[in-house]
C-alpha cells in the first residue's frame, strides 16, 4: 500500500486517509476545484463533493473514493443529489476501472441529477465512451456488477425488487482494479455533490453456466452517436425486431409475435390466429400495412411463409413448399424473398406476395440466406457462404449479375439497407463461428455503400435472434436489435 501511495503522490494525485470501506480518495484527470469526500460513520453515508468537465469522451475529470480489489464482484448504494441546480448532467457513478488515469477502461452505472441512469464503459485505455440508457429515471437503488469479463447494471425503483437493467459489455480489465464512488460536476468551473447511502462491496462467486439466468434486451442505437436505449427487458428469450411507421417495435417471442413502443412500455400480443409458432423471420410490407411470417405450427411443421394484417388477423399461406424464411419484401410490395431449403440445399428465391410458383436465384454449394431488396428495388443483398466464409454479397433482383460486398476475416450475416440506401448493417461473427448461433460475442457494423468504408455500432453478447430482420427506423437515424446476458 505504502508503494502505491508513493507512486499515486508522484503522479500528482492528491491522497486522504482511509474513508469508510474504500482505502481512500482522490480527483481523477483535470478539475479547477479539488474534491472532497466525508462520511458519517454512524450512517454509513458517504458525501462526496467534484468538478471535472464530464466523464465521458476518450477522458475523465471528477472525484473518485476507491480501492483496489481483484476477481468478480458487485458495487451497490442509494444516490440521491442534495440540489438539483447545476448541470442536468451532473452524475453520480458506481465505478470500476483499470487505473486512475483520466483515460482508463472502466464501466460505471451513471446516475445523472435529470434522472438519466445509464451502463457507460470505455473498452480500452483512451477509447471512447460508450452507454446504454436504462428505462429508470429514479432508482431506488442501483448495482453494478463484474463476471468475469462482462460488467452489467441493476436497479430497483421505489418498491422494487433488484433486476437487471439490460445490455451487459465485454472489459478486459487485468487484477487488480479500482472499484468505488463518484462525482463528477459536468462543469469545469463548478463543484457538485451527491449523496450516497447502503454502499456495499461484495465478492461474486459464479455459480455453473447452467444455473446462470438468461435475460433478453430490446435495444436501439442511434447509427449516428452509437448511444444505445433499452426498450424492453426480460428473463424470456425473444428476438428479431422490426420497426413500423408508427414508431412500434414487433418482435417475436415464444411462438407469438408482440409489439412495443420504440422508446419503451409494455408489449401487447398481435393475434396471429392458427399461428402459433412464428419463428424470427418476419416483416413489415412497405405500404406498412402487412406482416410476413415464416411459421411452422402447420402440416409437416416446417416453417413456412404467410401474409397477415399488420394489426393481426388470420394469416394467408404463399409458400406451397417448405422450409421457407422470409427476409425481404420488393418495394413495389409485390415480392417476397427468402431462404428456403429445397434438396439438401439453402439458396435464395422469390414469390410473388399474392402467392404462385417460387423462383430460385442463387444454385453456389453451401448455405445462402438473409435476402433483403434495396429501397431502389436495383438489387437483393445477401449472404453466402461460397468463398469459404460467410460474406455480404448482392444481385439484381432476377438473380443475374451477383458480386461480393464484404471480403474480410470475419463472418457476415443479414444486410440490411437504410431507408436511403446508402448504407447496410449487418451482424458480424469471428472467422472460428460456424452458422449463426445464439450466445456469441458479436458486432453489430454499418457499411457506406458509397465507399465501401466500415465501422462498427456495437460489440455484444448475441448471435442468432439479435438483428435477422429488417430493423431500421423509418428515419434512417436508429436501429433495432436484441442483445443477451446471463446474470447471477
Amino acid at each position: 500500500m505504502f508503494l502505491r501511495v508513493l507512486a499515486l503522490l508522484a503522479a500528482g494525485h492528491t491522497l486522504i486517509a482511509q474513508i469508510g470501506i474504500f482505502e481512500t480518495h482522490s480527483d481523477v484527470g483535470t478539475v479547477l476545484h479539488p474534491g472532497t469526500a466525508d462520511y458519517d460513520a454512524a450512517k454509513h453515508v458517504y458525501r462526496i463533493t467534484g468538478s471535472g468537465e464530464n466523464i465521458w469522451a476518450t477522458a475523465d475529470a471528477f472525484h473518485y473514493v476507491w480501492k483496489k480489489i481483484s476477481g468478480d464482484v458487485s458495487l451497490t448504494a442509494d444516490i440521491a443529489f442534495p440540489t438539483s441546480t447545476g448541470e442536468p448532467h451532473k452524475k453520480a457513478v458506481l465505478m470500476i476501472r483499470q487505473s486512475l488515469d483520466a483515460d482508463s477502461a472502466y464501466a460505471d452505472a451513471a446516475f445523472h441529477v435529470n434522472g438519466l441512469t445509464s451502463l457507460q464503459w470505455r473498452e480500452a485505455k483512451g477509447a471512447a465512451t460508450h452507454e446504454i440508457e436504462a428505462l429508470t429515471t429514479k432508482p431506488k437503488l442501483l448495482r453494478i456488477t463484474k463476471l468475469g469479463s462482462y460488467f452489467y447494471m441493476s436497479y430497483a425503483d421505489e418498491g422494487e425488487e433488484m433486476h437487471p437493467a439490460g445490455g451487459a459489455m465485454r472489459i478486459d480489465l487485468h487484477e487488480p482494479f479500482y472499484i468505488g464512488i463518484g462525482v463528477s460536476a459536468h462543469n469545469k468551473d463548478r463543484s457538485e455533490a451527491a449523496i450516497f447511502s447502503n454502499v456495499e462491496v461484495a465478492p461474486v462467486t459464479a455459480p455453473p453456466a447452467s444455473q446462470l439466468k438468461l435475460y433478453s434486451t430490446l435495444e436501439t442505437i442511434s447509427v449516428s452517436s452509437t448511444d444505445r436505449r433499452t426498450v424492453y427487458v426480460s428473463p424470456d428469450r425473444f428476438e428479431a425486431p422490426n420497426w413500423t411507421r408508427d414508431n412500434t417495435l414487433i418482435f417475436n417471442g415464444n411462438g407469438r409475435l408482440n409489439r412495443i413502443p420504440a422508446d419503451g412500455g409494455k408489449p401487447e400480443p398481435i393475434d396471429t390466429g392458427f399461428a402459433t409458432r412464428i419463428n424470427n423471420d418476419h416483416g413489415i410490407s412497405p405500404d406498412g400495412k402487412r406482416l410476413a411470417i415464416s411459421d411452422s405450427s402447420q402440416d409437416d411443421h416446417k416453417s413456412t411463409i404467410y401474409i397477415a394484417p399488420i394489426g393481426g388477423g388470420t394469416p394467408r399461406r404463399v409458400t406451397r413448399k417448405s422450409p421457407s424464411y422470409w427476409h425481404g419484401w420488393s418495394p413495389d410490395g409485390k415480392t417476397l424473398a427468402y431462404c428456403a431449403e429445397r434438396d439438401g440445399n439453402f439458396d435464395i428465391y422469390t414469390v410473388p406476395a399474392a402467392g404462385g410458383e417460387e423462383t430460385r436465384l442463387t444454385t453456389a454449394e453451401g448455405l445462402d440466406d438473409g435476402p433483403e431488396y434495396s429501397p431502389d428495388g436495383h438489387y437483393i443483398y445477401f449472404n453466402s457462404v461460397r468463398t469459404g466464409t460467410m460474406q455480404i454479397w448482392r444481385m439484381k433482383p432476377d438473380g443475374s449479375d451477383q458480386e461480393q460486398v464484404t471480403n474480410d476475416e470475419y463472418n457476415n450475416w443479414f444486410p440490411h439497407i437504410s431507408p436511403d440506401g446508402q448504407r447496410m448493417v449487418y451482424l458480424t461473427y469471428d472467422k472460428t463461428v460456424t452458422g449463426h448461433p445464439p450466445n456469441k460475442e458479436v458486432m453489430l457494423r454499418m457499411m457506406d455503400l458509397k465507399d465501401g468504408s466500415v465501422r462498427i455500432l456495437a460489440k455484444l453478447f448475441g448471435g442468432q435472434g439479435t438483428i435477422n430482420v429488417p430493423s431500421w427506423s423509418p428515419d434512417g437515424k436508429r436501429l433495432a436489435f436484441v442483445s443477451y446476458q446471463f446474470v447471477l
